[in-house]
């Protein structure tokens, strides 16, 4: 498969410009607005030292998550200081040598983790002011080449072609004023792996494709407080696991369904390859693309061995087919609903040298 020298190993910073707010708390009228308390979180939350951590983990890229009310003010009136703070950031990536991925985390009309009255694809308005924000990001950074533009993360599950539409209403935009930035799209269904097949492939080699992989996410997701079926279900589940009626039982208690895991004996890396295989097809289908995993992870409260012995399968399978990878995430603050961080709140370093070399590639 197609690769970038320098974009291999990646680490996700959420919590900073994204997820900084559990919103499914918030009232309607009250989920579009910054507050100063906002501000000042945007301000110190991330700093030159954190870009430097990272750099110094060993990892080659940071795809960094902002949401559109950070930038936007007003439809098409954008934020000076959050363009300023990005501009920082994007320099000290230059100067520890990282790659930047900067990713529509939550868009006004597609929050992935809530529904919202008006769907981004359903305006025109909001079709709109989702191109012309990307526009103003290339403004901004038409000469960073260092600097890729992920469109949007984790597509509702909607009709695939609505979003292969925008995706080239975008792209289209964006090659108007610059034909070499490189573009990632990601599929719908939150970027699930069954979903790739409906993803329109481009030919454009700066296009790059991207998916994330949470399976089974009654595992990565484990008494989770934004999905009610974990929070319902809430319990502590391992990986790997013998014991494959722990995960059959979540199923029963709450869908009522006895046909789940039928096919296996245990929860181990086999099970996850074969869910990987939409992923495989993809990429012996398009050896002249580029596969991106932009996320993947385990949420932070699930069992530290467990987590690491996730990540080294994900990663082992990914190895397999030389698909480059960005692990989910960072940091996360307490207000985030899913606690995916990878190292300690107050240190900020790594959680285990083991999990260090795991995302290293480092696999066993």
């Amino acid at each position: 498969m197609k690769k970038i020298k320098g974009f291999e190993k990646g680490m996700g910073i959420g919590g900073w410009l994204t997820n900084y707010k559990r919103f499914n708390v918030l009232p309607l009228d009250k989920r579009l607005e910054l507050t100063i308390g906002d501000m000042e979180h945007f301000d110190e939350y991330i700093t030159e030292w954190d870009v430097k951590n990272i750099k110094e983990m060993g990892l080659d890229h940071i795809r960094l998550g902002f949401d559109q009310i950070v930038l936007e003010e007003a439809p098409c009136v954008y934020r000076k200081h959050i363009f300023e703070l990005l501009a920082r950031f994007v320099s000290w990536c230059e100067k520890y040598d990282l790659g930047v991925v900067l990713n529509l985390h939550k868009a006004i009309g597609n929050y992935c983790d809530i529904e919202e009255e008006v769907s981004l694809f359903d305006s025109e308005e909001l079709l709109s002011r989702f191109i012309n924000l990307w526009l103003e990001l290339e403004k901004a950074f038409h000469y960073k080449p260092n600097v890729m533009f992920e469109l949007l993360n984790e597509v509702r599950d909607i009709d695939p072609e609505k979003w292969n539409k925008l995706a080239k209403r975008t792209i289209d935009a964006l090659r108007k004023v610059n034909r070499d930035r490189k573009i990632i799209i990601g599929s719908t269904c939150w970027g699930n792996t069954f979903k790739l097949k409906d993803l329109k492939v481009f030919d454009d080699e700066n296009v790059i494709y991207t998916f994330h992989m949470y399976d089974p996410s009654e595992f990565t997701h484990q008494r989770g407080v934004l999905h009610w079926t974990k929070l319902y279900y809430n319990r502590k589940l391992t990986y790997p696991c013998d014991d494959i009626e722990r995960y059959r039982d979540y199923y029963r208690v709450v869908f009522n369904r006895e046909d789940a895991y039928s096919h296996i004996e245990k929860m181990d890396i086999e099970y996850l390859r074969e869910l990987m295989i939409p992923v495989f097809e993809w990429v012996d289908a398009h050896p002249d693309k580029i596969l991106w995993c932009g996320e993947f992870g385990t949420i932070r409260h699930a069992d530290l061995n467990s987590r690491e012995n996730y990540m080294n399968d994900v990663i082992k399978l990914l190895k397999e087919r030389d698909i480059p990878y960005s692990v989910w995430n960072y940091l996360s603050t307490p207000n985030d609903g899913n606690r995916f961080s990878l190292v300690d709140d107050d240190t900020r370093k790594i959680l285990s040298e083991r999990m260090l070399r795991i995302i290293n590639g480092d696999v066993e």
